[in-house]
């Protein structure tokens, strides 16, 4: 598979037809990357290195799990570039683990997060879950305590979610497991708002805080409808009127890379949808939805659509419009996935 994966990122190479275009972001995600062999790891940004320019501020990310952080593994990843590290902590309260079903406890999340600062690696995120069933406000509290006192740099923190067809769903229809409460995730929310930027993190997307200057740039390059390209199996990719998307099957994703071609479907986004996802990321951003960026690329009829119906959340006070950007209020953020809808043109 590694060797498919330099292939596909030889054959893509001229993906961002600027010959000089700089990439600013590298994330090795989408699984567990932390169990490929450090050899394997470093090959791919080898190929990388060698295909295309990268700025010499690159952000290069691993997704880790707890159980996989050694301080082997820590000292192999930095010697590469790897300086950001994205820990699925998930939560330091080890009955909400279990609850989860995860793998790891506390103990070994406390202990990544302190071996990656030990070897030099001081640029770190981790995940946190809120709204879980057995998650009191107290202990909410303690978790956002805890990541604050490790001094961890960036927090990713989402509302537990159940899909349909999981092994957690199941248990939930079977009353074997308490179902999610929407009204105590969105009191996590806001004590998730208050403890955190009270210890100096910036709010900066509705799911994701930071210290100051330790904004995740992969995830803001999403949210700036930036370009970006995606190797591997299921990987996505989008130039900002198109979106493409290799198959999901390594074998023959493998296969057919082998004879120089990769293996994608892609969409040509209407305006339409192209709106709709730069309303849906940008409202999520502190920055906001930009009317001068909705003129620029879609004209004054859409300007005036949107303000007509921005209006209606203004005067409840889930909105507020700021020189020529419209922002999402405190009372507004939890609420956002709904009033992003009604925006939505078709």
């Amino acid at each position: 598979m590694v060797q498919a994966l330099c292939k596909e990122i030889e054959l893509q190479q001229h993906f961002f037809e600027a010959p000089n275009a700089l990439i600013d972001t590298i994330y090795f995600g989408g699984g567990t990357p932390s169990l490929l062999p450090s050899h394997a790891t470093a090959q791919i940004l080898a190929t990388i290195k060698k295909y295309f320019n990268l700025s010499a501020q690159i952000e290069i990310t691993l997704e880790a799990n707890p159980d996989d952080i050694t301080r082997e593994k820590l000292i192999s990843l930095k010697s590469m570039g790897i300086n950001r590290l994205s820990i699925g902590v998930q939560s330091f309260v080890n009955e909400d683990l279990i609850w989860m079903n995860r793998a790891h406890r506390s103990e070994a999340a406390v202990q990544a997060i302190e071996l990656a600062k030990a070897v030099g690696i001081h640029n770190i995120s981790i995940d946190l879950i809120y709204g879980i069933p057995t998650l009191t406000n107290e202990k909410w509290i303690q978790n956002i305590d805890k990541a604050v006192a490790l001094e961890v740099q960036h927090l990713s923190c989402y509302a537990l979610t159940v899909e349909p067809k999981t092994p957690l769903n199941a248990l939930i229809l079977k009353g074997e497991k308490e179902d999610i409460d929407t009204a105590k995730q969105a009191v996590h929310f806001e004590l998730l708002t208050k403890h955190a930027t009270h210890a100096g993190y910036e709010h900066y997307e509705l799911s994701n805080l930071a210290l100051p200057g330790y904004r995740s740039k992969h995830n803001t390059s999403y949210w700036q409808q930036k370009k970006y390209l995606g190797i591997g199996p299921s990987a996505h990719s989008f130039t900002g009127s198109s979106r493409q998307w290799n198959i999901a099957n390594n074998a023959l994703y493998i296969s057919s890379i082998e004879k120089g071609i990769v293996p994608f479907e892609s969409e040509t986004l209407s305006l339409a949808t192209q709106y709709n996802e730069y309303i849906m990321t940008s409202l999520r951003t502190i920055e906001g939805c930009s009317y001068e960026y909705l003129h620029e690329r879609f004209g004054d009829n859409t300007v005036n659509r949107t303000k007509k119906i921005a209006a209606h959340y203004i005067n409840q006070g889930q909105l507020m419009e700021q020189a020529l950007f419209l922002i999402a209020t405190d009372q507004g953020k939890f609420f956002l996935d709904g009033i992003a809808a009604d925006f939505f043109e078709v």
